[in-house]
């Protein structure tokens, strides 16, 4: 190799070097050189030194000049470093150290910055931590990177906290790097920038325009982008936010699009971005976006012209920064007096800022003490100041009345300025003004007096002035004290009977003279305490806002709170669902069939939906339904196809959300047809298709009761459709009316979107289309489980992110005394839930505040093998912790703590990482932030972990009531009602049927083998013993009837049992046991048994005895004298009795007139013969002679407290097919056609009702043939398959 090959080699070398050296390896500006090092003495600056030697210049890393550090002259938090970096510079890192050779170090410190020397601005992590941890001794060097880059000339370093056993001491370094960029001041009158792009087609597709920008005042137009046909977008100031506005020519109103920001006018520079794409825009304010959606119009529109400080009555006056459009710099381009950007007005290339000294109030013990009137003989006030605060409440400003020896106190009340005198305990005078002043902006206060008059204003400008005539002097004593007073034992002239004020000042004037706050600062003028001097500290919590779900953020100095009500969320900051996740959920809480609302994701984005929940079923349906679910008839059109959209009551989000985590949808499909053919043609595309899943929904070509891609009916698939050679009746193109009807069940083609019909085009063709509502059961995550059979047993999961919001819902059951159910890890902050005693459950977690726990303590043990559910939540305010109904315990977050949760290992479930302190038991329905964990699926593949868990009676067997027995089944239960009169998915639906005189229920007594049916599938309530030396008989009645026979049970021996109502009204029991001697009657005392109302008849023989209870009143005892025995029980009759001949006279002439009223309820020992009437008349031995029909007379309804209050957002959906006919097709034709249609329907309907009502009065109703009863006992009712 060569010299010039070396030489060139060598030099190519160093280039890289350099370039490494100057760039990270992502090619990122290295930016961490040494800030402080090279600095001169003159840089430095201090409160105080301790001596000469102690002199902040002394204050540089690792140097032992001096006394090896600075310390000021009295160790307390009013002291502070200051650097001078010479230029505004971009600071990354700060290092800290003790001072040489010592005992004194800072522990913990605030940093602040500026451009000017003067309003500071404090340096925050998390947008709350204030507080940077320092040193453990004097040697060792503390370094913190900052989140975010701080840009600023000043820096200033505040002490906290030192070692305890030392004083303040400190060395220190900045590290960071130049930071360059192009700056121009507009004054708020005449002075803009226009850039006026190149004309020509651009038609980019995605414009970026950012820039920084700093001002003091609330309000201006910022930015305005003008496009073609008077289309233009501007960002504004308006009272400290940013606003997004859309126009349509110049005198159209502003559209708002987006708010973002606040206290914008703090007079420190903050970062603006806005993006546009095609269809939205991302506005982003500092450190926050948005993301925009724009008018159609917009999308294909250009910007032709960009103006910052746009002429107008609200010119921005302020600096701007780095004003960049798609990467060019416009301000750079302005100094360089380019053709495109014209510069009006006073416009200057530097930021010329005017100083203003603000002192922020931060906490109770804060106060301002300055002295008052100069001179004895000043008579009359004059004060003056600006405040901004977010509390309603505190006291501005007071001062004693030298001559009166009165008080005068003016402050905020309820958000109005109030100003009140006081003598001797006595009020002389009281004003007030203004109202809204604690909205964080700045107000402008005014106190004068004189001339026997006094005046208050705020903002006088608008309006906000009071005024009096006081008949004494007003003049200001010796001392004034703002925000509050000093503490009691320190202050003989100051008392404050009202809240201190929190919040900022500035401009404060006395006697007309401004106040020199840095000369407070110095303790050069008066005194104060707990105030930060020479910066607002004011923040605004709720921009952004932490209440989630739209809950409204209200806040005052210290906390932020959330106003929940109407969003459907409950906690700090709206974030749990108070409805649950589905209808298997509702109706395992013990509810009946109704409208709900359901929150599918919990604590996720969807909103929760009203729903029905059709609860009388096995499964569990949520319906959902559209806006037409009726038969509806096509009109025929030539020439085109027509197309049917459906809308439904739910939006699309929360639709295939439901869709999703349902085990089975379904949804009716039908087509009727005369002459309509409907998929099959000869060239095989179809003549009408309909559209479903996401979306717009995808092309399906498939009918109810089909497969998916088939192009088949539900008849080609069970290959009985009319003609053999189609696969749809409709298909067979016959002029006979016929229809294609089945349940479409494919979940990802599901909802129905539209119909498009094509085969009504030719003349003779009819057609109608049914669609009915989208219906699914089975919730995937109520009843997933998992079993840990051993401590060290666990499942394991992707990390857990709820770095703001953490919510952790899940169901246990255990019999032992400890465990972890859940544990996350990061580098120090971790989360935890676990059973710590058999009555305890612990939710600890640490965000980097330090370890907090949240217990709830039981009454009964947990660890009882019964299912107990735990709720958590963690937020930036609170962590909550509630275990089944129990109240909830919570634990308030610290309010400038940590508040970002940082995980990074795997989530533990039923153990943790050491493997230890392990849970024994079943979890079930787990779900972090909304989401269900699969436990199932995941147990499949652990070992030491099975899937699901059984045993569910102990818990929820309680739910079946009235007798019913609860069954396990492997995922859920269900309740058997065979032994319970009543009926339903909990066995607490009455059965109750009206009675007329004609109607008779007989029921036979007899023994299983003697019938002729299979009796393997008969409830067991049907049969009972033959020979009876006790009855337990209940029913209800509701009648006007008196007398009337109830009930009646006969024997093959000529005994019997008669319950009626005698001709006194009053309710009577006859036994015959001995068919050699009369009925004993027992008689009543209860009057009032025949006034319409619902009684309730409990009667209980035990051979001799006999008690008798009617509703609430004391029980009746009997003694009979008879054998006790009812032998061969024959039959119960409800009633009429035809078989009246072994009757006594009496009662045979009552059997004969039948019953009239309803009955419910009716059991008699094992049977409940009413039930079996109606909901089993094939499988019973009854026989039904005259009309009965089910009813709910016996049933008083009651309020669910679970359901929605309005029911009635279902009908409320507005959709293209017009209003359907109810139970008849609809029909689109003619008017006269419609005419005609509904005289025909009259007819008909009524000849049915003339032959129906025929029909009833000559014929009786046999057995099977009850009409009008519906069969709805659920035997296998399951909560989920």
């Amino acid at each position: 190799m060569d010299v010039w090959t070396t030489t060139v080699s060598g030099i190519i070398a160093q280039v890289v070097l350099l370039l490494c050296s100057l760039y990270g390896t992502n090619g990122e500006e290295v930016c961490d050189g040494a800030l402080v090092t090279n600095l001169q003495p003159s840089a430095f600056r201090s409160s105080s030194r301790l001596s000469s030697s102690h002199g902040p210049s002394f204050a540089k890393l690792n140097r032992r000049e001096g006394a090896g550090g600075w310390s000021p002259l009295t160790s307390d938090r009013y002291q502070w470093l200051e650097v001078d970096l010479g230029e505004r510079t971009k600071i990354t890192a700060v290092a800290t150290q003790g001072r040489y050779g010592s005992s004194d170090w800072l522990t913990s410190y605030l940093l602040m910055f500026s451009d000017t020397g003067h309003n500071w601005k404090q340096y925050r992590q998390e947008d709350s931590i204030g507080s940077f941890p320092g040193n453990s001794n004097a040697d060792s060097v503390v370094q913190y990177k900052l989140q975010q880059p701080a840009i600023a000339r000043f820096l200033r370093l505040i002490p906290l906290d030192w070692n305890p056993n030392g004083r303040i001491g400190l060395r220190l370094e900045t590290y960071g790097c130049p930071y360059t960029s192009d700056v121009v001041s507009l004054d708020g009158s005449s002075s803009s920038l226009v850039y006026r792009l190149s004309p020509g087609p651009k038609q980019m597709s995605r414009d970026v325009v950012s820039l920084k920008f700093k001002t003091l005042r609330n309000s201006g137009i910022l930015l305005n982008a003008d496009g073609p046909g008077g289309l233009s977008f501007s960002l504004e100031l308006e009272r400290g936010k940013l606003l997004l506005l859309l126009r349509r020519g110049s005198s159209s109103e502003a559209r708002r699009l987006a708010s973002l920001g606040s206290l914008l006018d703090d007079q420190h520079w903050h970062h603006v971005a806005v993006e546009r794409r095609s269809t939205h825009l991302n506005l982003t304010v500092d450190k926050h976006t948005e993301r925009v959606q724009i008018p159609a119009e917009f999308n294909h529109w250009d910007i032709e012209q960009l103006s910052v400080g746009v002429l107008s009555k609200r010119n921005f006056h302020g600096c701007l920064e780095n004003l960049l459009y798609n990467g060019l710099n416009l301000i750079e381009r302005a100094k360089h007096k380019d053709h495109q950007v014209t510069v009006v007005g006073n416009v200057t290339f530097s930021c010329a800022e005017s100083v203003s000294v603000s002192v922020t109030f931060p906490g109770p013990q804060s106060f301002l003490q300055l002295p008052g009137a100069m001179a004895s003989t000043s008579e009359g006030v004059s004060v003056g100041f600006q405040f901004r605060t977010w509390n309603k409440a505190g006291l501005l400003l007071t001062f004693d009345l030298p001559q009166q020896g009165g008080v005068v106190w003016l402050y905020l009340s309820e958000a109005r300025l109030r100003l009140q005198i006081h003598k001797s305990g006595r009020l002389l005078l009281e004003l007030s003004t203004g109202s809204g002043l604690n909205d964080g902006q700045w107000h402008s206060v005014e106190m004068n007096s004189g001339r026997s008059r006094l005046t208050i204003s705020v903002d006088k400008e608008e309006g906000g002035v009071a005024h009096a005539s006081p008949s004494f002097p007003v003049s200001v004593g010796s001392q004034v004290f703002f925000g509050g007073c000093p503490a009691e034992e320190d202050s003989q002239e100051c008392k404050n009977p009202f809240n201190v004020f929190q919040g900022c000042m500035r401009l404060l004037t006395v006697e007309n003279q401004p106040v020199d706050l840095i000369m407070v600062q110095q303790r050069l003028l008066g005194n104060y305490s707990h105030l930060q001097i020479d910066m607002c500290g004011i923040i605004d919590r709720c921009s952004p806002s932490r209440c989630e779900h739209g809950g409204r953020c209200s806040q005052s100095w210290t906390v932020f709170h959330c106003n929940c009500s109407d969003s459907g969320y409950s906690g700090a900051t709206c974030h749990s669902s108070v409805y649950e996740q589905s209808c298997e959920a509702y109706k395992h809480n013990g509810n009946t069939s109704g409208h709900f609302y359901i929150d599918v994701d919990g604590s996720g984005p969807i909103k929760p939906q009203l729903v029905y929940c059709n609860m009388t079923e096995g499964n569990t349906w949520m319906v959902i339904e559209h806006n037409n679910t009726e038969l509806t008839r096509l009109r025929p059109s030539p020439g085109r196809n027509q197309s049917v959209h459906f809308n439904y009551s739910t939006e699309e989000e929360q639709l295939l959300a439901v869709i999703s985590q349902s085990e089975h949808c379904e949804q009716e499909l039908s087509y009727h047809c005369r002459k309509s053919r409907l998929l099959n043609t000869p060239e095989g595309s179809p003549f009408s298709w309909w559209l479903g899943g996401p979306g717009p929904g995808r092309l399906q070509t498939y009918w109810g009761g089909a497969h998916p891609g088939s192009q088949q009916c539900a008849c080609g698939l069970q290959g009985d459709c009319v003609d053999p050679q189609h696969y749809c009746n409709c298909d067979a193109d016959r002029m006979e009316w016929t229809e294609d009807s089945g349940l479409l069940t494919h979940k990802e083609s599901l909802p129905i979107r539209s119909l498009v019909l094509g085969d009504i085009q030719r003349p003779g063709s009819e057609a109608a289309y049914r669609v009915g509502p989208l219906r699914c059961h089975g919730d995937k995550s109520f009843w997933n489980a998992a079993f840990f059979d051993k401590e060290t047993s666990y499942l394991h999961f992707p990390t857990f992110h709820g770095e703001l919001s953490a919510d952790i819902s899940f169901l246990f059951k255990t019999t032992a005394s400890s465990g972890v159910f859940l544990e996350n890890l990061g580098i120090r902050d971790f989360i935890r839930i676990e059973l710590s005693s058999s009555t305890q459950v612990v939710f600890s977690f640490d965000v980097g505040n330090g370890p907090l726990e949240v217990r709830v303590e039981s009454s009964v043990p947990l660890n009882d093998n019964r299912w107990h559910r735990v709720r958590a939540e963690r937020n930036v305010k609170e962590a909550s912790l509630r275990l089944d109904e129990l109240p909830a315990a919570t634990q308030e977050a610290p309010a400038d703590g940590h508040f970002h949760l940082q995980l990074n290992s795997q989530l533990f479930i039923g153990g943790t990482a050491s493997r230890q302190k392990g849970f024994r038991g079943c979890i079930r329905s787990l779900q972090l932030n909304g989401v269900t964990l699969d436990l199932e699926e995941r147990a499949k593949i652990t070992p030491g972990v099975r899937p699901g868990c059984p045993g569910h009676c102990s818990s929820y067997g309680s739910l079946c009531q009235n007798r019913g027995r609860c069954v396990e089944r492997a995922s859920g239960f269900h309740c058997d009602c065979g032994l319970s009169a009543f009926t339903g998915v909990f066995c607490h639906t009455e059965v109750s049927a009206s009675f007329k005189s004609e109607t008779s229920v007989s029921y036979t007594f007899k023994e299983p083998y003697e019938l002729g049916r299979n009796s393997s599938a008969l409830p067991s309530s049907i049969y009972s013993d033959m020979t009876l030396r006790g009855e337990n008989i209940s029913l209800s009645f509701r009648t006007n009837q008196s007398p009337a026979l109830l009930l009646y049970v006969s024997s093959y021996y000529r005994e019997y049992l008669a319950l009626l109502i005698n001709k006194h009204d009053k309710l009577e029991v006859r036994y015959k046991l001995d068919s050699n001697r009369d009925a004993e009657v027992l008689t009543s005392g209860v009057r009032s048994s025949a006034d319409g109302q619902l009684h309730a008849v409990t009667i209980r023989r035990l051979t001799h005895s006999v008690s008798v209870q009617m509703d609430q009143n004391a029980i009746e005892d009997f003694n009979l004298t008879s054998d006790g025995e009812f032998n061969a029980v024959k039959s119960l009759a409800l009633g009429r009795v035809h078989d009246s001949g072994e009757l006594d006279p009496d009662l045979a002439r009552l059997a004969s007139l039948g019953f009239t009223g309803c009955l419910s309820v009716v059991r008699f020992n094992s049977i409940s013969p009413l039930k079996a009437a109606l909901l089993h008349p094939d499988t019973s031995p009854v026989v039904i002679t005259g009309p009965l029909v089910q009813s709910n007379c016996g049933t008083s309804a009651s309020a669910n407290p679970y359901a929605a209050e309005n029911t009635n957002h279902l009908s409320d959906q507005s959709g293209s097919v017009g209003q359907p006919l109810v139970n008849a097709m609809r029909t689109d034709s003619a008017l006269i056609g419609g005419v005609i249609a509904v005289v025909i329907f009259v007819i008909v309907t009524g000849l049915a009702i003339t032959a129906r009502f025929v029909y009833r009065r000559k014929e009786t109703y046999r057995n099977q043939e009850v009409k009008g009863v519906k069969q709805e006992d659920s035997q296998d009712f399951t909560f989920n398959n």
